[in-house]
């Protein structure tokens, strides 16, 4: 192949359908030659010795292979191997994105990757800005509250009250949209709008409990949207209505002269059958899919802009030869009467009435009017849908709050000049009164409005409700799953029977608040996600959309939850309530899902945080937790399906209190890295799980070392940070030892010890970890201490740890003090007693008397029972040191097998075997039905074999069922002071 040229790969493997990737092998001219570094990897094969293949399968091709043949010449380009690794493609590029690709297997490993060719995937209608986002949030933004309960807002308010609560709403929403922008512009948006923003920034939890809310609350809107549209098509057609209208007397005397009125209102029934009737026309109409709606919503959209323009045009026309009274015309005076409030009582269709039983405020009010700003998130409900989500939604988002912001304000100045306050309050289809030419007009506009309001409903409902189902958080929604471009039809048919269920109940108002709750939960939601992600500023926040700033983003949250407790309190409690138990049913029952939320990230900087402001100093005794490094495998094998011992992790669990604190499990891979690091990565997925299994708070390790001493010697010296370094070393006591194939148990278990005490890690040894009690299995003897050197007050802390557990509760502690024949046993008992009275601790002091080496050298040989083990062990050790004598002897130089020269002074050998076995009578003696036995660890002598401390330690420990044997460092864990 010559410079600069790319050999066809068919040219090459003529036997293989479709484009190949061939390797640089090594009679080619390579781009870069990195020979060097390829042969300077161990265990690996140069690309040069492997014949690497990777076709291009599953390509769809015609009878002859001409198309296929043009196409293979096309893309030659990507044939390309830099370093014999395949240059960046589509799989690579496919997986930044999160989207789900065939699992790929490296050049190196000769495997096929199959890549799909030739025509792209199909996918569904994709809107723009205008038809995406604009026009959804105009529709629902413009609702019915303007038409026919806008101008009482203003009679009831005045025009400086009402401009204030525009502003205070509009502020809200635009704060919201502002957030809102800034994190959709914050990379590739899939289908759920609001939800997929929340969940990935709030996590899955939070993401799925407001979700369902927000869904919630679109679908109630629908059926909300729905009835104001039929109620106003019955009032302006009385004819139409199936069954007999309701009659209602009203009584007003706020008015001149007094007005007694009937009003007469739709049957139950026709909203019901109406209702029905419409809410299945739209459906056909969602069911037709993205192309259908985007053609009918603008014959939805146009008549209301119509209605609007001839409302303003009435305005500027009033009044006209037959207009009320009341309607005077743009008038100073008249906008100078209405200016100021005037909150009073009002029956239940609004009318003053000195009488009623509801008392309008501003708070009531902004309750009332908040519905009329909702429907921003209308466009980001249809991510899914929009060709470009980055743009259209900061773009069509603002756009239409702003628009519809300025729409209410110069609405406030000019149904404040226009008619008295009288009129405005008593007329509540005003905006028909003044519209030019006919108040037919607005009867249209207001039932278009509604029915575009509640397509939109029925638009982003369903998609919402999919998004949350594809995200397979909840396995209870997976009915709802849809494919990508998809239609949502089975979530499209449950959003309308919601719809219907609320139709058929036909008045909803003691559920419209909780609704708006939804809503302002929602824009909560958005605006803490920014609040955290700009707070943190992690790497990964880089959002497009450049004006924004987290001290917004909290004053809009800020917003939403004030005007939920203006509106009510009892239903802001309501909402909260509910989001509350879908959230804990999430975290019961929902699948695990790692979005790389904000929280995570917030958690992390709190831990470098915390861990910066602890500092390198040491800990101060009343802060002080016990972080266990727990040793899982260190002796013998276990099942190779068990990672760890299980009363390791239980024993590791007693010594925490409530269950805080830490623990690492590690355990020690013999091999060298580069062979064993795969099966390394495995073991720990496998401890981790394991932990997981066994409720313990800790975190799975696993080192790849060529022997388990220098393995743990690497640990001991770096695992962990700082002050959260672990502290105790646990570990199994090497009842095993004396097997043949074992004998290096002795050297690795006094090399672990020794680097311990160097590294000034505490340690407990366990014996009989076998018999260690489970979590429920309860224990009535008492916890013994034999206290023999100073540890900090290590031991005494861990006993009381083992009280608070379930399984210990019941014990009673007892501290066995040792002291020689002629010290005074009462004043050393008094002093146990003090110090222990001080350090809050319950326990009963004993002290023991025991006889020194000396005394014993002098009395002579022991008398009792203990004889035997005394002059046993005395006889291995013997045997033991020949033996190692004379290999060393061999090899030309007497060595242990550390290194060090022989140097074994028998008198010295005799006093440690005396002390353990003497400290193991009295233990037998005192403490034989003990639940647990503590006892100080003696640290291996110097210059001793490490076969020598294994007779002394087994000597200790002979015939005790359950021991912790403890050792502690040097510094206190226990403080007298408070």
């Amino acid at each position: 192949m010559d410079n600069g040229e790319i050999e066809s790969a068919d040219d090459e493997f003529p036997s293989q359908r479709g484009r190949q990737y061939r390797p640089v092998v090594a009679h080619d001219r390579p781009v870069i030659q990195m020979s060097s570094i390829e042969s300077g990897l161990p265990n690996r094969e140069s690309p040069s010795k492997k014949n690497s293949v990777i076709p291009q399968s599953n390509m769809r091709t015609n009878a002859n292979d001409d198309s296929h043949t043009e196409f293979s010449g096309s893309q030659e380009e990507s044939k390309l191997e830099l370093f014999g690794i395949a240059l960046v493609n589509i799989l690579g590029l496919k997986s930044m994105t999160g989207e789900p690709i065939p699992a790929v297997s490296s050049p190196r490993d000769g495997e096929d990757v199959s890549i799909t060719l030739g025509q792209p995937k199909p996918t569904g209608v994709k809107l723009g800005t205008m038809m995406g986002v604009f026009v959804p949030c105009l529709q629902n933004i413009l609702g019915i509250i303007y038409y026919i309960r806008f101008s009482w807002i203003v009679g009831m308010a005045g025009i400086g009250e009402s401009l204030l609560l525009v502003t205070f709403c509009g502020l809200c929403t635009f704060l919201t949209g502002i957030s809102l922008s800034a994190i959709a512009t914050n990379g590739a948006m899939k289908g759920g709008g609001p939800y997929y923003l929340i969940g990935r920034a709030l996590g899955p939890e939070v993401g799925v409990s407001i979700g369902l809310c927000f869904f919630l609350g679109n679908a109630v809107a629908g059926a909300m949207y729905v009835l104001g549209a039929v109620e106003t098509f019955l009032d302006a057609v009385p004819g139409a209505g199936i069954f007999k209208e309701s009659a209602t007397s009203v009584n007003a005397t706020l008015l001149p002269g007094g007005v007694k009125e009937t009003i007469l209102s739709p049957s139950l029934h026709d909203l019901q059958v109406y209702g029905i009737i419409v809410i299945i026309l739209l459906c056909f109409i969602v069911f037709g899919g993205v192309k259908i709606i985007n053609k009918v919503a603008p014959a939805f959209l146009i008549p209301v802009l119509f209605s609007l323009f001839c409302i303003f045009i009435g305005i500027f026309a009033a009044p006209r030869h037959n207009a009320s009274p009341g309607i005077t015309g743009l008038r100073l005076h008249t906008f100078k009467d209405n200016w100021s409030s005037k909150y009073q009582f009002t029956n239940n269709a609004g009318i003053p009435d000195p009488e009623g039983s509801i008392y309008w405020n501003f708070n009531a009010l902004v309750g009332l009017f908040f519905p009329a700003v909702t429907g921003i998130m209308a466009g980001s409900n249809r991510s899914a849908s929009l060709k470009d989500t980055q743009r259209s939604i900061p773009i069509g988002t603002l756009a239409a709050t702003l628009t519809t912001t300025f729409l209410y304000l110069i609405s406030v100045l000019l149904f404040g000049a226009v008619a008295t306050r009288e009129e405005l309050l008593t007329n509540r289809l005003l905006t028909a009164a003044v519209a030019w030419p006919i108040p037919a007009i607005i009867y249209a506009g207001i039932i278009l409005s509604t029915l575009g309001a509640a397509l939109q409903s029925l638009t982003g409902a369903p998609r919402l409700l999919a998004a949350i189902a594809n995200d397979d958080i909840l396995p209870i929604l997976k009915y709802f799953k849809v494919a990508d471009g998809g239609e949502p039809y089975l979530a499209t048919l449950f959003t309308a029977f919601l719809c219907i269920g609320c139709v058929v109940i036909g008045n909803i108002d003691l559920i419209t608040p909780t609704i708006t709750m939804f809503f302002l939960m929602c824009y909560a939601g958005v605006n803490l996600s920014c609040f955290l992600l700009d707070l943190l500023d992690a790497p990964s926040w880089r959002p497009r959309w450049k004006f924004h700033h987290w001290s917004l983003s909290l004053l809009g949250a800020s917003l939403c939850i004030v005007i939920m407790l203006l509106i009510s309190w009892s239903f802001t409690v309501v909402a909260l309530a509910l989001a509350s138990l879908i959230y804990y049913y999430v975290c019961i029952k929902g699948k695990a899902g790692d979005w790389g939320d904000g929280f995570k990230s917030a958690y992390f900087q709190l831990a470098l945080r915390s861990l910066r402001s602890l500092g390198a100093n040491q800990v101060h005794p009343k802060n002080w937790y016990p972080i266990p490094l727990i040793f899982c495998r260190p002796w013998g094998k276990l099942p190779e399906n068990v990672p760890c011992h299980p009363k390791l992790a239980d024993f590791a669990n007693c010594m925490k209190k409530k269950g805080r604190g830490m623990s690492i499990f590690v355990s020690i891979l013999d091999g060298d890295y580069y062979e064993c690091a795969e099966d390394a990565k495995t073991a720990c997925h496998q401890l981790s799980t394991y932990i997981d299994y066994k409720r313990c708070e800790g975190v799975a390790e696993i080192v790849v070392a060529p022997s388990m001493a220098e393995g743990f010697r690497g640990i001991v010296q770096t695992m962990g940070l700082g002050n959260l370094k672990p502290n105790i070393v646990v570990m199994r006591y090497p009842e095993i030892w004396r097997r043949e194939n074992l004998t290096e148990i002795p050297s690795t278990f006094v090399s672990i010890i020794n680097d311990c005490i160097v590294a000034n890690k505490a340690v407990v040894i366990v014996k009989g970890l076998d018999e260690w009690p489970g979590e429920y299995q309860k224990q009535y003897g008492t916890i013994d201490l034999y206290w023999i050197v100073r540890d900090g007050g290590l031991m005494l802390l861990l006993s009381q740890l083992l009280l608070t557990k379930e399984s210990f509760e019941s014990c009673k502690i007892q501290v066995f003090c040792i002291a020689e024949e002629d010290v005074e046993a009462e004043d050393l008992k008094a002093d146990v007693k003090k110090f222990l009275y001080d350090l809050r601790m319950q326990a009963e002091v004993i002290v023991v008397t025991m006889k020194s080496w000396e005394a014993h050298v002098e009395g002579g040989q022991p008398q009792d029972d203990s004889l035997e083990a005394f002059t046993s062990a005395q006889r291995r050790i013997a045997t033991y040191l020949v033996e190692m004598k004379e290999r060393a002897s061999r090899e030309g130089q007497p060595l242990m097998a550390d290194g060090k020269p022989v140097v074994v002074n028998e008198q010295q050998v005799d006093k440690f075997l005396y002390t353990m076995l003497k400290l193991n009578s009295t233990i037998l003696r005192h403490s034989r039905m003990a639940s647990v036995v503590f006892v100080s660890l003696p640290p291996p002598p110097i210059d001793h074999p490490s076969y020598f401390y294994m007779e002394y330690m087994d000597l200790l420990v002979e015939n005790v069922p359950r021991m912790l044997i403890v050792r502690g460092y040097r510094r206190d864990v226990v403080t007298l002071f408070t």
